[in-house]
């Protein structure tokens, strides 16, 4: 039986997030690496990515989308990043953003692209969105490339760190 929100792509497995995902989601969060552009930085304990976690949980439940856990095909049990869609402050607005994180292990690959493919089309195809947005540090090259490819263009700016955060749009196409 399939999970509701679950599918694969060529080469990744995609599922809602589950309670027993949160060790590894603190093993990626908290990886100094991994959180090179966030100006939060890494989640400092455990505490914080039940926090995270049990936000994604509600989104799941209160509009039916939220972050996937991702995995390869090839290795379904592994989790290797999370990502996909979730709701975001910009600003005053909460809108649909597009957002992932992967393990150091698992760059280089394409595999963010391969992700934001599948975000877009479940998205459009199967939530009915209009548009998605997607936030990026301005020297965070690898994800503006990432966001460019898949069609996002940038249509501002949000102060919420220095240097101010860009913001990629994309609409549902026609």
């Amino acid at each position: 039986m399939t999970e509701v929100g679950s599918f694969n792509t060529v080469r990744l497995r995609l599922r809602p997030v589950r309670r027993e995902d949160a060790a590894r989601l603190f093993a990626i969060y908290g990886d100094p690496a991994t959180q090179r552009f966030n100006p939060s930085g890494p989640l400092p304990d455990h505490e914080a990515a039940n926090q995270l976690l049990q936000r994604w949980l509600s989104d799941w439940s209160d509009v039916g989308f939220g972050p996937w856990a991702v995995s390869e095909r090839s290795d379904p049990e592994t989790l290797i990043g999370f990502g996909g869609l979730s709701r975001l402050a910009y600003g005053d607005r909460l809108l649909p953003n597009l957002g992932y994180r992967f393990a150091v292990e698992a760059w280089g690959r394409g595999l963010a692209t391969e992700l934001a493919i599948a975000a877009l089309r479940w998205a459009f195809d199967e939530l009915g969105l209009a548009e998605v947005y997607g936030l990026v540090r301005p020297a965070h090259t690898a994800s503006i490339r990432v966001l460019e490819k898949v069609g996002m263009t940038q249509v501002g700016t949000l102060d919420d760190a220095v240097p101010a955060s860009l913001v990629y749009r994309v609409g549902r196409p026609p």
